[in-house]
């Protein structure tokens, strides 16, 4: 098995290790946000990702559709992770469409 293989191996099992929940899913469509605004690298290349604001902002309108529809059904944290998520996309997403 080559190097490489091995580590995509070990990185799925990690990833199956990890719980499945609320909160990882807010994490990761947060992660996908910022991956489209161009401020995280593709998670799959390391490298830097183009600029995709159309994408991000329905990635951003996406969690603020599950805030909608989650109102009142959440947990604290869960709340609490949602609310903050969606503040700090929005403002990276305000500066990055001001910007040249």
């Amino acid at each position: 098995m080559s190097e490489n293989n091995s580590t995509v191996e070990a990185e799925t099992q990690r990833g199956a290790q990890r719980p499945l929940d609320f909160s990882t899913f807010l994490l990761s469509l947060g992660t996908s946000a910022l991956v489209q605004l161009g401020e995280a690298p593709d998670p799959t290349t390391g490298l830097p990702h183009h600029t995709d604001l159309a994408g991000a902002r329905q990635t951003i309108d996406l969690l603020g559709l599950l805030e909608d529809k989650t109102r009142g059904n959440l947990t604290e944290s869960e709340d609490n992770l949602l609310r903050n998520l969606l503040r700090d996309l929005r403002v990276h997403y305000v500066a990055k469409s001001e910007s040249p």
